[in-house]
């Protein structure tokens, strides 16, 4: 299975690591993390439930909440098996298959949820800075159209980084820094020349996140500046209230994203607890309060789900 310079050539598995300094199987980090998942799946479920349901919710701005959920859910379900496995059950091992569908999976809905993220930002940009167009800009055909191509860049932008790795030899060490499988933590354990992988690497994050957020950067200065040429303080408040739950969306997922990378690449004396939180932190952030925020900040969907459990209540009255 091994040849002399450790590299291997039979089937491969990479070892999973749970929370550095902690015993494997610990109930006190089993308990809260299963519960965050739970708390993920109920809030996105319940805001997509809302959103079908509700007719008056039948808007370009909800349907792009609802790709928002969706990218969440694909996320957070993408990492659910190994990390509940590794503190519930210590299976710390993963096929190198296995691991690669899951690093694939976890980076495609990643670029997804940003690309959502600037559909959102666009969205909003119009409905402020062309209101009376609004509606015949965004059509219910022309977001169907945006997600198949926010899907379709997802998918095929991050499908190279899979067959890249898996083409690699492998070294005998094959402990992987976080519970879950990242590229950039799978490629250094190669034992090959990773400049090409690397490469596209960079370029697909550069395709997605960093076009991304330039793109939502430069909406949001033209909203700014739009709502400050507005005489009326009170339309100026209603017009920024309007962008909060998706300003929140965005710090949510771009604050964690870009610590993380950063860390990655000049946080080498940080701890591995530092390494860890913060992965964790990206992905399971976002999904759990996005919904929180959306069904918080957003009266129709707040108006709709406690109308919910008040004829839920009233039923159990009866």
């Amino acid at each position: 299975m091994f040849a002399a310079n450790n590299t291997v050539f039979g089937p491969l598995t990479f070892i999973l690591t749970g929370v550095p300094g902690l015993p494997m199987s610990n109930y006190w980090i089993a308990f809260p993390l299963s519960s965050l998942y739970l708390l993920m799946l109920l809030g996105n479920c319940t805001l997509l439930w809302t959103i079908k349901t509700d007719y008056s919710l039948h808007t370009p701005m909800y349907y792009l909440l609802s790709m928002l959920a969706m990218a969440d859910l694909g996320l957070s379900v993408s990492t659910l098996p190994s990390m509940l496995g590794i503190f519930w059950f210590e299976s710390t091992s993963l096929h190198f298959d296995a691991c690669i569908v899951q690093m694939y999976f976890i980076h495609s809905f990643s670029a997804i949820e940003s690309g959502v993220l600037v559909a959102m930002a666009l969205d909003r940009f119009i409905a402020i800075c062309y209101p009376l167009q609004y509606a015949y800009i965004l059509t219910g055909s022309l977001i169907i159209k945006a997600g198949a191509v926010i899907f379709m860049r997802g998918v095929c932008v991050v499908l190279p980084v899979a067959v890249l790795i898996k083409k690699l030899p492998f070294c005998r060490s094959m402990v992987l820094s976080h519970s879950f499988c990242l590229h950039q933590d799978m490629l250094r354990l190669a034992c090959a020349d990773v400049r090409v992988n690397s490469v596209y690497g960079l370029t697909a994050v550069i395709l997605t996140k960093a076009l991304d957020s330039m793109a939502i950067l430069l909406s949001y200065m033209m909203i700014v500046r739009a709502i400050m040429s507005t005489v009326s303080h009170e339309s100026r408040a209603k017009a920024f209230s309007t962008c909060i739950s998706h300003l929140c969306a965005v710090l949510v997922f771009y604050i964690p994203l870009i610590s993380l990378s950063l860390i990655h690449r000049f946080g080498k004396h940080l701890t591995a607890l530092t390494h860890t939180l913060m992965a964790d932190a990206y992905l399971l952030v976002p999904p759990v309060l996005n919904p929180l925020v959306y069904s918080w900040k957003t009266k129709q969907i707040r108006r709709r789900i406690l109308t919910l459990f008040h004829w839920r209540g009233a039923q159990r009255l009866v």
